[in-house]
């Protein structure tokens, strides 16, 4: 069973700013399949009041553009553990929305729902999702968190996320701050940093990868990956190849210049 996973630096999804991400959720459709897969939204990234707002935004994507089966799995029914192994074996893709990745992780690692995403996984469903719902996936991240719960004067910050890629990831990389606190926070770690811009996203196939661009003329860019650590106490960077073809994913999460 192939394992899969589609991580969304940022964009818009047709409710504050225009829709922009046509050709990654196209492309998670595609991984499943199936012609009318079953798509499962955990919005736990955002408190329980607003996550049935969020899943109608994403009912006039995946259900009325793309004919998908949509259902939705609330924060606070996560203690059921039958509903929720039930509910995630129905899926074929399980997509986190954006928001407060330090709360979302919490919650999930407090439940146990951290295993059973682990195990949805590993059984080849399609786990995605934009910003907080990219960050989840990997070893770390950079967020913040801390700025969406108490105030834009917070600093972003470093943190632990699920480890299924064993590098740091890094959402929305061309807005302000975004490159500076990746560096601030890779000078202590091993890690090597993926660093994903609005309209960009990181799919990974098993032992490959690619990125999935979108038009980005909004926020004033070319769609981009970067990938970044420190050697010798140099700090490096290099772009990440957008051509469509798949590449290991080993030289991606490795320090060097091999990608």
């Amino acid at each position: 069973m192939k394992r899969k996973i589609v991580a969304i630096g940022g964009g818009g999804n047709g409710s504050k700013i225009p829709y922009e991400l046509a050709n990654q959720d196209k492309e998670i459709i595609r991984l499943t399949g199936k012609k009318h897969p079953n798509f499962l939204l955990i919005a736990h990234s955002q408190p329980l009041e607003k996550q049935e707002e969020y899943f109608k935004i994403m009912l006039n994507i995946y259900e009325k553009k793309y004919n998908c089966i949509c259902k939705d799995l609330k924060s606070n029914e996560l203690d059921n553990q039958e509903y929720v192994r039930k509910l995630v074996d129905w899926a074929d893709i399980i997509y986190e929305c954006g928001g407060n990745t330090l709360d979302m992780i919490k919650i999930w690692k407090e439940t146990g729902f951290d295993n059973i995403l682990r195990t949805a996984w590993e059984n080849g469903k399609v786990m995605c999702g934009v910003s907080a719902g990219a960050n989840c996936w990997f070893k770390g991240c950079s967020t913040d968190s801390l700025r969406i719960k108490y105030g834009s004067n917070q600093p972003l910050v470093g943190m632990d996320c699920l480890g299924f890629i064993n590098c740091l990831f890094i959402p929305h990389c061309d807005e302000a701050g975004r490159l500076e606190s990746a560096e601030e926070i890779l000078k202590d770690s091993e890690l090597v940093g993926i660093s994903i811009s609005n309209c960009a996203a990181l799919e990974i196939i098993d032992d490959k990868y690619r990125l999935i661009v979108s038009d980005a003329s909004y926020h004033g860019i070319e769609a981009y990956g970067l990938k970044s650590y420190w050697e010798n106490e140099k700090y490096v960077t290099v772009k990440i190849d957008n051509s469509q073809e798949f590449k290991l994913l080993s030289d991606l999460i490795s320090k060097g210049e091999n990608i």
